[in-house]
């Protein structure tokens, strides 16, 4: 079982993001993500493990911008590693 979350506002979307993924919390997971959209960039924040540990990580310094995406991954294809935590980019 996975959960996405998705931001677009006024606001710093990490924040609002990684409160939003700690609420998906109990639906299962054994990784997490974030990805922000600044200017003309992409900017992500993966890894395995608990959502609390994972978005560590993540703060507004490596994730600007008022638009992102969040993702909480229960593994049912490929192992649990960070290359397979989402979000992808290509």
């Amino acid at each position: 079982m996975c959960g996405i979350i998705g931001y677009v506002g006024e606001k710093p979307a990490v924040e609002i993001i990684k409160a939003s993924l700690i609420r998906l919390e109990y639906r299962g997971y054994d990784s997490a993500g974030i990805a922000t959209f600044s200017g003309s960039s992409i900017h992500v924040c993966k890894d395995k493990g608990m959502v609390a540990e994972v978005i560590k990580q993540c703060s507004s310094t490596n994730l600007p911008g008022n638009i992102g995406i969040g993702h909480v991954r229960w593994a049912t294809h490929g192992g649990v590693t960070r290359e397979n935590a989402h979000p992808h980019c290509d």
